[in-house]
């Protein structure tokens, strides 16, 4: 498992990453204080306070790790 600290600040950006997350067969969860939903869902992505990062839990190794840290590159934040 991988941690990796992402800002989803804008509609859009929810709805891009939730398509583009959505490709792997691996999970997924995004943590905001003592809430963990599943990535992949839009509804659970917008209960959550988006004004903060947020930590997404990448549940993959290798390569599939790898490629999953590639496409989510533009939403992490350092």
């Amino acid at each position: 498992m991988k941690t990796a600290k992402i800002s989803l600040n804008s509609i859009d950006k929810v709805k891009a990453f939730v398509n583009e997350i959505s490709k792997f067969d691996c999970d997924f969860d995004l943590v905001s204080g003592r809430y963990v939903i599943d990535a992949k869902s839009i509804m659970g992505i917008f209960s959550l306070d988006l004004s903060k990062p947020i930590d997404l839990n990448i549940h993959a190794d290798g390569a599939a790790l790898d490629n999953v840290m590639q496409l989510i590159s533009k939403y992490t934040i350092d």
